[in-house]
């Protein structure tokens, strides 16, 4: 078994999408406020999916700006692995797809299908420094 959990982030809430292993979906979707019960609603999930599998899941979601970062922020220091595609690379796989439907259910589907098929990277935490040079840049170039 090789479990995942799909998360379609969007302002202020999740949509989630679980999957035991490559074609076997866990459950229906459901969505999670970015709230700290919330996302303990959805840590809770996730040990569901553990205490079923023995397997932690890594959790796969696209970089939306600054919407995923209490997500990361919450999931990072409880030691999960996190997986942030670029938009362009989960656009670029949706697309490839027959049914041309836009729904965030769909969505946090397709990004657990995304990383059965492509080899995706874990998201590395940056240094305090580079996001503080980050911003001066942007307020710099603004």
């Amino acid at each position: 078994m090789n479990p995942v959990v799909g998360l379609d982030v969007a302002k202020g809430e999740s949509q989630v999408q679980a999957f035991l292993d490559k074609k076997k979906p866990y459950k229906t979707s459901f969505k999670v406020p970015h709230t700290l019960e919330g996302l303990g609603t959805l840590s809770e999930f996730l040990k569901e999916i553990e205490d079923l599998i023995g397997i932690r899941p890594p959790i796969v979601l696209e970089s939306t700006g600054h919407y995923h970062t209490p997500v990361v922020q919450y999931f990072e220091e409880r030691g999960y692995l996190l997986i942030i595609v670029n938009p362009l690379v989960s656009y670029r796989a949706k697309s490839s797809s027959l049914r041309k439907v836009k729904t965030d259910i769909i969505d946090a589907r397709h990004l657990c299908e995304l990383y059965y098929k492509e080899e995706l990277e874990p998201y590395k935490k940056r240094g305090i420094q580079l996001l503080n040079l980050r911003n001066l840049t942007r307020q710099h170039q603004s």
